[in-house]
């Protein structure tokens, strides 16, 4: 079985979504960032689009309006948005 990476998806009022995914895509201010299992420790800022969660239960999308941030540390990875939408 592949690594895999724990992702926490909240907004400010509520948890959009939490699970385990083999890969998080999700827009930044430099560009589209992907991550695996192992990455290195980031923080980054996102900005308005999608979120694209892929894992063993398959794929969830989230869209968000006004972007946020993105930390992972240790295999974990905390996306914080001021409001996002579960799309799939």
């Amino acid at each position: 079985m592949a690594n895999q990476i724990t992702v926490n998806l909240v907004s400010a009022e509520k948890e959009i979504w939490s699970g385990q995914a083999d890969m998080i895509v999700a827009k930044t201010t430099v560009g589209e960032i992907g991550l695996l299992a192992g990455h290195e420790p980031l923080l980054a800022v996102l900005v308005a689009g999608q979120i694209r969660v892929s894992g063993p239960g398959g794929n969830v999308t989230v869209e968000t309006q006004d972007g946020g941030f993105l930390s992972m540390e240790s295999d974990v990875v905390t996306v914080v948005v001021r409001d996002a939408q579960l799309v799939s």
